[in-house]
C-alpha cells in the first residue's frame, strides 16, 4: 500500500488495511482508506502542494462546518502540509427533499456570516493563490480581490485579449452600480460547482473542497448555477424559504460568474476568457 498507507497511519493513529484510488480529482490524487478500527476515510495529497495549501483547505471546512444546522462538512482527521485526511462520505443520488433540505442548510451557513469580507489568510482556489485581505465593502473587494487579479493573470496567460479584458474592466467600473443592495458578509463555500457538492444515501448533502472566506451570498449560488446541479431549482426553493434573495438578484448572476469564468480561464483556457467577456457585456 505504500507510502500514503504509512504517513495515515503516522497520523491516524488506527492500521491501513485496504486502500483504493477515488477517481474524479484533477489537481490532487485521492484514496480511500479502510482502517482496521472500521472507519474509512480520504486522504488527499498533491506532489510540491504550497506549504499552507491543506491546511487551508482544512480551515475552510472546519469553518464552515461551525455553524448549527449548516451545511455538512467531512471532519478533518488530519492536515499537514503534504496531505488532508477527511471522513469518508459514502455517496447516493440526490433527491428532491435532500435538493431542498440542501438549500435551507446553505442558507444558515450564509447567514452565519462573519466580521467583514474576505478571510483572516489568503488561500487557493483550484491551484491559484486566493487573495483575502479584508475591505470595506464587498464591491470593493469583489473587484480588487476577485475580478482584477484573475483578469490580469488570464491576460498574462494569453486566455482574455485586450478588448475582452475591456469588457470586463467595464464592469469594474461600474461595480457600486451594479451590486444591488448592500449585505453584510456570507460564510461562503468558494467554489461551489456540483463536483463538491456530495449526496449521500441517507437524505444529507456535504460540501467539499472549499475556498472559503467572507463574501456575498448570491456568489455560492451564481456558482451552482453556472455550472449545473441536479436538483438546483429545489435547492433555490429551499434556500428562498430559510434566507430569501434581495429583489433584482437574477439580474446579477452575471455579474458573481465574473469570478469563476476567469479562474477557469487562467487554468484551462481562453474559452472561458471569451465567455467572461460576453457575460460582462451583457452587464453594460
Amino acid at each position: 500500500m505504500g507510502t500514503i498507507a504509512n504517513r495515515a497511519e503516522q497520523l491516524l493513529g488506527a492500521a491501513v488495511v485496504a486502500t483504493t484510488p477515488v477517481a474524479g480529482g484533477d489537481i490532487c490524487t485521492a484514496t480511500r482508506l479502510r482502517l482496521s478500527d472500521g472507519r474509512s476515510a480520504v486522504v488527499k495529497t498533491r506532489p510540491s502542494s504550497p506549504e499552507d495549501f491543506f491546511p487551508s483547505e482544512a480551515r475552510g471546512l472546519t469553518w464552515l462546518g461551525e455553524v448549527e444546522g449548516g451545511v455538512d462538512v467531512p471532519q478533518v482527521l488530519a492536515a499537514e502540509p503534504d496531505c488532508l485526511i477527511l471522513s469518508w462520505v459514502e455517496t447516493g443520488r440526490p433527491s428532491p427533499e435532500a435538493a431542498e433540505a440542501f438549500g435551507r442548510r446553505l442558507a444558515r451557513t450564509h447567514a452565519a456570516g462573519a466580521e467583514q469580507f474576505g478571510a483572516p489568510a489568503d488561500g487557493f482556489i483550484g491551484t491559484l493563490p486566493l487573495p483575502n485581505r479584508a475591505a470595506p465593502t464587498w464591491p470593493e473587494f469583489y473587484a480588487t480581490r476577485r475580478i482584477l487579479p484573475y483578469l490580469k493573470l488570464a491576460r498574462d496567460r494569453g486566455a482574455v485579449g485586450a478588448s475582452e479584458a475591456a469588457d470586463v474592466e467595464a464592469v469594474v467600473g461600474r461595480i457600486t452600480e451594479l451590486a444591488g443592495p448592500e449585505e453584510p458578509p456570507a460564510r461562503l463555500h468558494g467554489d461551489l460547482w456540483s463536483g463538491n457538492v456530495l449526496w449521500d444515501h441517507e437524505g444529507r448533502t456535504w460540501l467539499v473542497d472549499p475556498a472559503a472566506y467572507a463574501g456575498h451570498r448570491e456568489t455560492d449560488l451564481a456558482m451552482l448555477s453556472l455550472f449545473g446541479l441536479p436538483q438546483l431549482q429545489r435547492v433555490l426553493e429551499g434556500y428562498h424559504d430559510a434566507f430569501p434573495l434581495a429583489d433584482g438578484w437574477e439580474d446579477r448572476v452575471g455579474l458573481h460568474q465574473l469570478f469563476p469564468l476567469l479562474v477557469h480561464a487562467c487554468l484551462f483556457g481562453g474559452g472561458y476568457g471569451s465567455r467572461a467577456a460576453a457575460v460582462a457585456r451583457d452587464l453594460r
